[in-house]
């Protein structure tokens, strides 16, 4: 954003404000000394683009970048090592869900914090996802259960709490956010977390079945638990299986 100097104090006011509304652009373009800028649509560049929202776009990359081999880490499709791909892919969109995980998981296999053939270290990749999209919670999600695993457990529910803010009334989201509190053995927020989801009409039990197993369920006060087999309301109804909960974080974010 460009301020002429001569301008008034009244004017500056004015694109401070613009700059509040349009705070996920000016994040996505802000220049981080260790994990890159991230530059709109530069020439040269295909994205960076939102990978809950710009999936017409994904085809280009996923079928020459992020196959299912490089996904799981047995081999690169434009070199022989996977590394280079993922790092394409989450160039192209940064808050690629799968591809962060794969990210993760190649540090894991690798035992290194920058893998072969990545631009970047793991974590600069969840650094770069959150500047171009603040607000995607899955991400979050996932960068917390990656810090939970690194001892950073503080961090992890700072990371948790904002995911929550975030979540709104996604039922899908308020229950992942559930069990990975529930994973770092922080039960009084896995169990609020479950209440949230239950009220929102999200079915699966199975973090009530978890938190029953370590003596941490309650019972929601003066509403009525989902069951299995109750109809789910019309935010869960279009709920897909993830990762978190299942097998892999999907677009179920709204």
């Amino acid at each position: 954003m460009h301020f002429n100097l001569r301008t008034g104090l009244r004017s500056l006011l004015v694109g401070l404000l613009m700059a509040i509304f349009t705070a996920a652009a000016v994040f996505a373009q802000a220049p981080q000394s260790n994990c890159g800028e991230l530059r709109l649509h530069r020439a040269g560049q295909f994205g960076p683009f939102d990978y809950r929202t710009d999936r017409s776009k994904l085809g280009i990359v996923e079928d020459y970048h992020f196959t299912p081999a490089v996904e799981a880490l047995i081999r690169g499709s434009s070199s022989v090592i996977p590394g280079p791909d993922l790092s394409y892919t989450l160039g192209a969109f940064p808050n690629h869900h799968r591809a962060l995980l794969a990210m993760v998981r190649y540090g894991e296999k690798m035992k290194s914090s920058r893998p072969p053939g990545a631009s970047y270290s793991v974590e600069c990749y969840f650094d770069r996802a959150l500047r171009f999209r603040p607000d995607d919670s899955i991400v979050r999600m996932i960068y917390a259960s990656y810090l939970s695993k690194s001892a950073r457990a503080p961090e992890a529910i700072q990371q948790l709490e904002q995911a929550t803010a975030f979540a709104g009334n996604n039922a899908f989201s308020h229950y992942n956010i559930g069990l990975i509190y529930f994973d770092m053995k922080d039960y009084d927020r896995a169990l609020r977390q479950a209440h949230k989801a239950n009220e929102l009409g999200f079915p699966q039990t199975v973090l009530r079945d978890k938190l029953q197993s370590v003596g941490k369920w309650t019972e929601p006060s003066g509403r009525p638990v989902i069951g299995p087999g109750t109809t789910p309301t019309s935010e869960s109804a279009d709920i897909k299986n993830s990762t978190l909960s299942s097998p892999s974080p999907e677009e179920n974010q709204k």
